[in-house]
Protein backbone atom coordinates (compact mmCIF):
# COMPACT_ATOMS: atom_id res chain seq x y z
CA UNK A 1 0.00 0.00 0.00
CA UNK A 2 2.94 2.41 0.71
CA UNK A 3 4.15 1.49 -2.38
CA UNK A 4 1.36 2.29 -4.28
CA UNK A 5 0.85 5.74 -2.46
CA UNK A 6 4.55 6.69 -3.24
CA UNK A 7 4.20 5.45 -7.22
CA UNK A 8 1.27 7.87 -7.80
CA UNK A 9 2.78 10.18 -5.67
CA UNK A 10 5.97 10.65 -8.45
CA UNK A 11 3.72 10.21 -11.14
CA UNK A 12 1.22 12.95 -9.90
CA UNK A 13 4.49 15.19 -9.43
CA UNK A 14 6.09 14.19 -12.90
CA UNK A 15 3.10 14.63 -14.90
CA UNK A 16 2.89 18.61 -13.14
CA UNK A 17 6.29 18.82 -13.86
CA UNK A 18 5.92 18.13 -17.48
CA UNK A 19 2.28 20.41 -17.41
CA UNK A 20 4.73 23.72 -16.47
CA UNK A 21 7.09 23.28 -19.12
CA UNK A 22 6.96 25.28 -21.94
CA UNK A 23 5.43 23.44 -25.03
CA UNK A 24 8.08 22.61 -27.94
CA UNK A 25 7.24 23.94 -30.99
CA UNK A 26 6.60 21.33 -33.82
CA UNK A 27 8.09 21.93 -37.19
CA UNK A 28 7.00 19.18 -39.72
CA UNK A 29 7.98 17.70 -42.97
CA UNK A 30 6.41 18.99 -46.28
CA UNK A 31 6.26 16.79 -49.52
CA UNK A 32 4.92 17.98 -52.77
CA UNK A 33 4.69 18.32 -56.48
CA UNK A 34 5.64 20.54 -59.38
CA UNK A 35 5.71 20.90 -63.42
CA UNK A 36 6.34 23.62 -64.63
CA UNK A 37 8.49 25.48 -67.69
CA UNK A 38 12.03 26.10 -67.68
CA UNK A 39 13.50 28.99 -70.09
CA UNK A 40 17.42 28.21 -71.11
CA UNK A 41 20.12 29.69 -72.73
CA UNK A 42 23.43 28.82 -72.96
CA UNK A 43 27.23 30.51 -72.35
CA UNK A 44 30.37 29.86 -74.79
CA UNK A 45 33.48 30.66 -74.42
CA UNK A 46 34.72 31.35 -77.55
CA UNK A 47 31.45 31.46 -78.59
CA UNK A 48 27.87 33.57 -78.77
CA UNK A 49 24.51 32.51 -77.20
CA UNK A 50 21.74 32.75 -80.04
CA UNK A 51 18.81 33.00 -77.43
CA UNK A 52 16.40 31.67 -74.95
CA UNK A 53 14.82 28.40 -75.71
CA UNK A 54 11.99 26.54 -73.60
CA UNK A 55 12.29 23.67 -71.65
CA UNK A 56 10.14 22.26 -68.64
CA UNK A 57 10.92 20.33 -65.12
CA UNK A 58 8.77 17.75 -62.90
CA UNK A 59 8.74 16.12 -59.97
CA UNK A 60 8.84 15.67 -56.13
CA UNK A 61 9.38 19.15 -53.84
CA UNK A 62 10.23 18.35 -49.82
CA UNK A 63 10.30 21.06 -47.38
CA UNK A 64 11.78 20.32 -44.24
CA UNK A 65 10.93 23.32 -41.73
CA UNK A 66 13.57 23.20 -38.69
CA UNK A 67 11.69 26.93 -37.59
CA UNK A 68 8.93 28.90 -37.70
CA UNK A 69 10.29 30.36 -40.50
CA UNK A 70 12.88 28.46 -42.17
CA UNK A 71 13.52 25.45 -44.19
CA UNK A 72 15.69 22.99 -45.40
CA UNK A 73 14.36 22.88 -49.35
CA UNK A 74 15.26 19.87 -51.38
CA UNK A 75 13.40 17.80 -54.07
CA UNK A 76 13.75 15.48 -57.11
CA UNK A 77 12.70 16.12 -60.64
CA UNK A 78 13.30 15.87 -64.41
CA UNK A 79 14.50 19.10 -66.16
CA UNK A 80 15.04 20.00 -69.44
CA UNK A 81 17.85 22.82 -70.19
CA UNK A 82 17.56 23.84 -73.49
CA UNK A 83 19.40 26.74 -75.45
CA UNK A 84 21.12 28.13 -79.10
CA UNK A 85 24.84 29.20 -79.32
CA UNK A 86 27.44 29.48 -81.99
CA UNK A 87 30.49 28.01 -81.70
CA UNK A 88 33.95 27.31 -83.42
CA UNK A 89 35.19 23.94 -83.95
CA UNK A 90 32.50 21.86 -81.98
CA UNK A 91 33.42 18.17 -81.38
CA UNK A 92 32.02 15.94 -82.83
CA UNK A 93 31.67 17.55 -85.89
CA UNK A 94 35.06 19.14 -86.18
CA UNK A 95 37.33 16.97 -88.54
CA UNK A 96 40.67 18.45 -87.22
CA UNK A 97 41.43 20.81 -90.07
CA UNK A 98 43.08 24.54 -90.06
CA UNK A 99 39.31 25.48 -91.13
CA UNK A 100 37.58 27.41 -88.46
CA UNK A 101 33.79 26.43 -88.91
CA UNK A 102 31.34 28.29 -87.17
CA UNK A 103 28.48 25.90 -86.05
CA UNK A 104 24.70 27.17 -84.89
CA UNK A 105 24.12 24.37 -82.02
CA UNK A 106 21.09 23.62 -80.32
CA UNK A 107 21.17 22.05 -76.98
CA UNK A 108 18.55 19.69 -75.58
CA UNK A 109 19.71 18.34 -72.10
CA UNK A 110 17.95 16.31 -69.72
CA UNK A 111 19.05 16.55 -66.14
CA UNK A 112 18.47 14.62 -62.73
CA UNK A 113 18.05 17.52 -60.12
CA UNK A 114 18.80 17.67 -56.21
CA UNK A 115 18.43 20.77 -55.51
CA UNK A 116 19.94 21.53 -52.08
CA UNK A 117 18.95 24.83 -50.56
CA UNK A 118 17.77 26.93 -47.74
CA UNK A 119 14.15 28.54 -47.96
CA UNK A 120 13.23 31.56 -45.26
CA UNK A 121 9.46 32.76 -45.16
CA UNK A 122 7.77 35.34 -43.50
CA UNK A 123 4.96 34.88 -41.44
CA UNK A 124 1.14 35.54 -43.33
CA UNK A 125 0.29 38.96 -45.04
CA UNK A 126 -3.24 38.04 -45.70
CA UNK A 127 -3.61 34.41 -47.22
CA UNK A 128 -0.03 34.75 -48.63
CA UNK A 129 3.40 33.62 -46.99
CA UNK A 130 6.32 34.77 -48.72
CA UNK A 131 9.68 33.12 -49.67
CA UNK A 132 12.96 33.41 -50.35
CA UNK A 133 15.25 30.74 -51.40
CA UNK A 134 18.85 30.28 -52.18
CA UNK A 135 21.42 27.22 -51.95
CA UNK A 136 23.01 24.76 -54.19
CA UNK A 137 21.83 22.62 -57.46
CA UNK A 138 23.45 19.10 -58.11
CA UNK A 139 22.40 17.88 -61.70
CA UNK A 140 23.03 14.75 -63.70
CA UNK A 141 23.24 14.08 -66.87
CA UNK A 142 20.75 11.71 -68.36
CA UNK A 143 19.95 12.63 -72.25
CA UNK A 144 22.08 15.03 -74.60
CA UNK A 145 20.96 15.67 -77.79
CA UNK A 146 22.58 18.54 -80.50
CA UNK A 147 20.97 19.86 -83.48
CA UNK A 148 24.12 21.31 -85.43
CA UNK A 149 23.91 23.49 -88.76
CA UNK A 150 27.04 25.25 -90.66
CA UNK A 151 27.48 26.92 -94.13
CA UNK A 152 28.23 23.84 -96.09
CA UNK A 153 27.99 21.13 -94.32
CA UNK A 154 24.92 19.29 -94.12
CA UNK A 155 22.39 19.71 -90.75
CA UNK A 156 22.09 17.24 -88.05
CA UNK A 157 19.65 17.07 -86.00
CA UNK A 158 19.15 15.36 -82.48
CA UNK A 159 22.83 13.99 -82.56
CA UNK A 160 23.24 11.93 -79.11
CA UNK A 161 26.19 14.00 -77.80
CA UNK A 162 26.40 12.18 -74.27
CA UNK A 163 29.91 11.81 -74.73
CA UNK A 164 30.88 15.00 -75.30
CA UNK A 165 28.70 16.50 -71.90
CA UNK A 166 29.78 16.48 -68.26
CA UNK A 167 27.82 13.82 -65.72
CA UNK A 168 27.59 16.17 -63.14
CA UNK A 169 26.10 19.65 -63.83
CA UNK A 170 26.71 22.20 -60.39
CA UNK A 171 24.51 25.47 -60.36
CA UNK A 172 23.21 28.50 -57.74
CA UNK A 173 19.74 28.39 -57.38
CA UNK A 174 18.63 32.04 -56.33
CA UNK A 175 14.66 32.07 -55.89
CA UNK A 176 11.58 33.48 -54.92
CA UNK A 177 7.82 33.66 -54.43
CA UNK A 178 4.62 32.61 -52.20
CA UNK A 179 2.29 29.95 -50.84
CA UNK A 180 -1.44 30.24 -50.24
CA UNK A 181 -3.34 27.79 -48.06
CA UNK A 182 -5.97 25.84 -50.01
CA UNK A 183 -7.00 23.68 -47.81
CA UNK A 184 -5.97 22.82 -44.13
CA UNK A 185 -3.07 20.53 -44.90
CA UNK A 186 -2.59 21.61 -48.86
CA UNK A 187 -1.21 25.38 -49.93
CA UNK A 188 0.15 26.10 -53.69
CA UNK A 189 3.14 27.90 -53.89
CA UNK A 190 4.33 29.65 -56.97
CA UNK A 191 7.87 31.28 -57.64
CA UNK A 192 10.64 32.39 -60.20
CA UNK A 193 13.96 30.57 -59.53
CA UNK A 194 16.92 31.36 -61.44
CA UNK A 195 19.37 28.04 -61.48
CA UNK A 196 22.97 29.47 -62.85
CA UNK A 197 25.26 27.05 -63.85
CA UNK A 198 28.69 27.47 -63.14
CA UNK A 199 30.65 24.23 -63.85
CA UNK A 200 32.01 23.48 -67.58
CA UNK A 201 29.14 21.04 -68.90
CA UNK A 202 31.62 20.35 -72.27
CA UNK A 203 34.07 17.39 -71.71
CA UNK A 204 36.21 19.43 -73.94
CA UNK A 205 39.38 21.45 -72.51
CA UNK A 206 39.13 24.04 -75.95
CA UNK A 207 36.02 25.78 -74.77
CA UNK A 208 33.68 26.39 -71.66
CA UNK A 209 29.79 25.81 -71.94
CA UNK A 210 27.85 26.58 -69.42
CA UNK A 211 23.86 26.54 -68.80
CA UNK A 212 21.23 28.13 -67.55
CA UNK A 213 17.41 28.62 -66.74
CA UNK A 214 15.05 30.74 -65.34
CA UNK A 215 12.16 28.47 -63.80
CA UNK A 216 8.23 29.76 -63.41
CA UNK A 217 7.54 27.13 -60.26
CA UNK A 218 4.24 25.92 -59.83
CA UNK A 219 3.90 23.65 -56.96
CA UNK A 220 1.35 21.96 -54.81
CA UNK A 221 2.51 20.98 -50.71
CA UNK A 222 0.50 18.06 -49.04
Amino acid sequence: MKRTFVGLLLLFLTSNLFAQLPAMPEYDFRLGLTAHPTIGWMKTEPGKSRGVSLGFSYGLLADFNFAENYAFATGLTITTINGKSTEINVPPYYDGSNTQTAYDLKYKLQYIEIPLTVKLKTGKMGDIKWYGQFGLSNDFNISAKQSAEAIGKAAIDDKNISKQINFYRAGLIVGAGGEIDVADHTSVTLGVTLNNGFTNIADDNNRKVRNHYLGLNVGVFF
